[in-house]
């Protein structure tokens, strides 16, 4: 729970209608059960003490004196139990009835919400029984023990900082203005919701759509628990169809039908984050948090087994279908950036370094397809490819013949000569394979772009990506420079889906030939020369596996998580493929570069963001050139 993980349980008895000691007893053994397997927040279905279906037996005095005692047998179960239940009955108050969230920890009630919404429409009929709940709390005695009632209820772990847990009740979440909405503006960041939805063809897909739209919308964990198998099937069916949502993604789901239990891990330091960042989230103890009455309850702190499944790949979408949709928009959004610049500056003529390689195959592709938007001839992009001591035949002749299957304008111009002449000038020996060796090649192959963007009247498109911007893996002044980066936001592990997503679709054999050989080839800067003809220099067996990048960057930025966090998910993203001291190498490497480099991400060139995270100093990252990593790596130290 340091990370900021814990597990909840969302859970439906199997119960008989109108039999509280049988129920009582089914969700005593589910609590039981729950508990062992770690679960810190259990939510159960509405009115599972009784069943939802009891009809006019609600007015029966002998249901409510035993749903009443169903409950102080629960709370009995519970005491000794460091969790936080929520559990539905109903329940008198001063001559009226109510339909409630009973809320239970450690042989403790702490408090009593009522569902505010009741349907009496279609299969419902509520309001014949019951009367809707308020918002303000009132103190009511239990068992000679005062008790709030109401629904602004906020309910806070003093172990767990920032917890905050609320309910609503079934009909709640289905209005205009769900009482959810209020709960998260006050503080919460975990909504429960004891509901009891009938199974009609296609409400399913509503439901769940409900449920992760309000999730998102308010920043929020969400908890569904539906009543399920045990109630009257004299006119409907309860599917006991349960869901635990984070931010408006789906952590698990029951399947239809059954009864049972799901359990999830909610990420609390998540959801503040997310908060933190959403400027537009008003939430807090103004006027909408002072009506709250603020209970607080404990847990047992301890470290939370995770099952839940971290994407190693948090860029790509897993499904091929979502893939390859995400890739057609990306591609998109790329070419219209790019068309915008050309149409505002009235320029017809665009230039590119092509170099066989993946970063200027994919702007490439982006500028032919910025092109055709524009209805301009492709003859006036002009690739240019410009051999030197490190290039191969492979990536020379792919350069060449996808210029040519694209039908744009290719220039050769051979740099050797002209950084032997620098290296002459500078005192640089050509045999030193230093630094100033392979820079000298990239600053070189710059200025010739930029000269022949002057000759043609055209922009340098730049190919560099979010990942080599991330490190720093680009000469200053050299390939970190152009007038517009079409590719500055889609990290590595990304462009290859694009590549080979453009290479499957644009229906040219020769095209995607060479397009298919170009992911075949190792990332390599070729700036060293090559052994035996092949390439010497491999980047990730210099700065490490993109793909363990890409997830460090996506955590560190998109949720600003610390690196001990990101460390433990990590291993979990990728157990087996890759050792925890290789990871925790890599994630040195990677927060080092990340702070040494941010001077480069300064001065970058325009360029469009594609996703949510993005490292534009006009945009997403503001962050100083100077600033101190001590604290991140003292934390690393000590992984």
């Amino acid at each position: 729970m340091r990370d900021g993980f814990i597990r909840v349980a969302a859970l439906t008895p199997k119960i008989n209608v109108a039999d509280c000691i049988h129920n009582s007893e089914a969700i005593s053994a589910q609590i039981e059960e729950a508990y062992k397997n770690g679960g810190k927040i259990l939510v159960f279905p509405e009115l599972c003490i009784t069943g939802y279906t009891c009809q006019d037996l609600f007015w029966q005095e002998q249901l409510l004196r035993e749903a009443k005692a169903a409950l102080l047998h629960i709370m009995e179960v519970s005491r000794g139990k460091k969790c936080l239940i929520f559990v539905g009955l109903p329940w008198e108050m001063e001559g009226k009835l109510y339909n409630v969230a009973a809320v239970l920890c450690d042989g403790k009630l702490l408090g009593l919400i009522p569902k505010r919404y009741l349907p009496a429409y279609n299969e419902y009929y509520e309001t014949r029984h019951f009367c809707p709940g308020r918002a303000e709390v009132r103190m009511i005695l239990v068992q000679g023990k005062p008790v709030p009632f109401g629904q602004n209820q906020l309910f806070v772990c003093p172990q767990m900082e920032g917890l905050t847990v609320a309910a609503e009740l079934c009909e709640d979440l289905w209005v205009p203005n769900p009482p959810s909405t209020s709960h998260a503006l006050a503080g919460a960041n975990v909504i429960v919701n004891l509901s009891a939805s009938v199974e009609i063809t296609g409400k399913s897909d509503y439901r769940t759509a409900l449920v992760c739209n309000q999730s998102a919308r308010l920043l929020c964990g969400y908890i569904y628990a539906s009543a399920g198998e045990g109630e009257s099937s004299q006119d409907l069916v309860f599917g006991g169809h349960n869901l635990i949502v984070e931010n408006g993604s789906i952590l698990a789901s029951s399947p239809r039908f059954a009864t049972g239990m799901i359990f999830g891990e909610l990420d609390i330091r998540r959801l503040r984050a997310e908060r933190r960042r959403m400027t537009t989230f008003e939430s807090g103890e103004g006027q909408q948090g002072s009506s709250y009455v603020r209970t607080e309850f404990s847990l047992n702190m301890e470290e939370t087994p995770l099952t839940r499944r971290f994407d190693p790949r948090p860029f790509v979408p897993s499904g091929r279908e979502d893939r390859e949709r995400r890739c057609e928009e990306i591609l998109t959004i790329q070419a219209m950036g790019l068309k915008k610049r050309l149409e505002h500056i009235h320029c017809g003529h665009i230039v590119v370094g092509l170099s066989g390689g993946l970063d200027s195959t994919l702007a490439l592709l982006v500028m032919v397809k910025a092109f055709d938007l524009l209805e301009l001839p492709r003859k006036d992009i002009t690739a240019v490819t410009m051999p030197c001591f490190g290039t191969t035949s492979r990536t020379y002749h792919n350069a060449c013949q996808m210029a040519k299957t694209l039908g744009v304008t290719l220039r050769e111009i051979n740099i050797r000569e002209a950084v032997n002449l620098h290296f002459r000038d500078i005192g640089q020996d050509p045999q030193k394979h230093d630094v100033t060796y392979e820079n000298g090649q990239a600053r070189e192959r710059t200025q010739i772009l930029m000269d022949v963007a002057n000759q043609v009247g055209g922009l340098v498109i730049g190919t560099g990506d979010m990942s080599e911007l991330a490190l720093g893996w680009a000469t200053y002044n050299g390939d970190h420079m152009s007038m517009y980066g079409v590719n500055c936001s889609v990290p590595k592990t990304l462009v290859r889906h694009l590549v080979r997503y453009y290479a499957d679709t644009c229906g040219e054999e020769e095209l995607s030939r060479v397009l298919y050989d170009v992911l075949d080839t190792p990332v390599s800067p070729e700036l060293l020369p090559p052994k035996d003809g092949e390439i010497a220099q491999i980047t990730e067996d210099l700065v490490g596996p993109y793909e363990l990048h890409d997830f460090f960057l996506y955590y560190m930025l998109r949720f600003g998580f610390a690196p001990g966090k990101i460390y433990r998910i990590a291993k979990l993203a990728f157990a087996g493929v890759y050792s925890e001291a290789f990871i925790l190498k890599w994630l040195k490497t990677f927060y080092w570069r990340f702070f040494a480099q941010q001077f480069k991400r300064s001065c970058v060139p325009d360029g469009p963001k594609v996703g949510s995270v993005a490292l534009s100093p006009r945009g997403d990252l503001r962050m100083p050139s100077d600033a101190c990593v001590r604290i991140w790596r003292e934390e690393l130290d000590q992984l």
